[in-house]
C-alpha cells in the first residue's frame, strides 16, 4: 500500500569524528535505486582508496522495502548496521550513508566502533537537509499576464510553492497539491481569477511540497 508520504534527503551532508586518532567521515546522499546508491559508494571507495574502511547503509523505496549495510572488514555488526539505525531512526528514505575510516592506530573495541559509526553518521545527517515527498496532483495554470498577480496571492495564502514558471504568450505555472485539497483549490484559484484561468491535471506522483 502507497503511503501518502516519505521523508527523503533534499540536500546532501558531511560530517566528521575523531576518536582516538582514528578519523570518521560520514556522508550522506538521496539515492533513488539501489543502482544509484552502489555506484555511489564505488565512487566513495575510490574517493577514499587509501582509507581502512568505507562501510555504508542504504534504505530504498517508499515503503523503505529495500535496505543494506555492509561492516566493510570492520567486526560484524559494529558499522553497518548502526549505520543503517540512524536512517531508520530518522524516518528517511532513498538514503545512503556512507562512513569512511582511517585507522588512527588504537583499536576501539567493539563498543568504541558502534558509538563512532553511529556519531559519524548521525553528524552527516545534521549536516544535511530532510524534506516531505507528498503523493499529490501535478497542476498547470495558465492565465493572462493581467492575472499573475491573483495567482501569486492566491498560491501565497495557501503555501503553495510554484515548481516552473514560463512566460510565453500567456503564462504558465507548475503547481503540486494534494489529492485531498485538488478540488478546493481549483475552485478557489478559479474564483479568485474571475474564472480567466485554465487549469490542467499532470502526473500523480510524489513531489515536494
Amino acid at each position: 500500500m502507497s503511503r501518502e508520504s516519505y521523508k527523503v534527503i533534499t540536500k546532501d551532508g558531511i560530517g566528521e569524528i575523531v576518536e582516538k586518532k582514528s578519523r570518521f567521515i560520514g556522508a550522506v546522499y538521496n539515492v533513488e535505486s539501489t543502482e544509484e546508491a552502489e555506484a555511489k559508494i564505488a565512487e566513495i571507495s575510490k574517493k577514499y582508496w587509501d582509507a581502512r574502511h568505507n562501510c555504508y547503509a542504504y534504505v530504498i523505496g517508499e515503503n523503505s522495502e529495500i535496505s543494506k549495510c555492509s561492516d566493510n572488514g570492520e567486526p560484524s555488526g559494529t558499522a553497518g548496521k548502526p549505520i543503517l539505525e540512524v536512517i531508520n531512526g530518522a524516518g528517511i528514505t532513498n538514503a545512503l550513508i556512507i562512513v569512511t575510516r582511517y585507522f588512527g592506530g588504537v583499536l576501539l573495541g567493539t563498543g568504541g566502533l558502534v558509538r563512532a559509526y553511529t556519531q559519524a553518521a548521525q553528524a552527516a545527517l545534521a549536516d544535511a537537509e530532510v524534506g516531505e515527498k507528498v503523493f499529490s496532483q501535478k497542476l498547470t495554470l495558465t492565465v493572462g499576464y493581467n492575472m499573475i498577480n491573483n495567482v501569486q496571492y492566491y498560491l501565497g495564502q495557501n503555501n503553495i510553492a510554484i515548481a516552473d514558471s514560463r512566460y510565453e504568450a500567456d503564462v504558465s505555472f507548475d503547481i503540486c497539491v494534494k489529492e485531498s485539497d485538488l478540488e478546493t483549490i481549483k475552485n478557489g484559484l478559479t474564483q479568485k481569477c474571475e474564472g480567466q484561468i485554465t487549469i490542467t491535471e499532470g502526473d500523480k506522483g510524489y513531489y515536494i511540497l
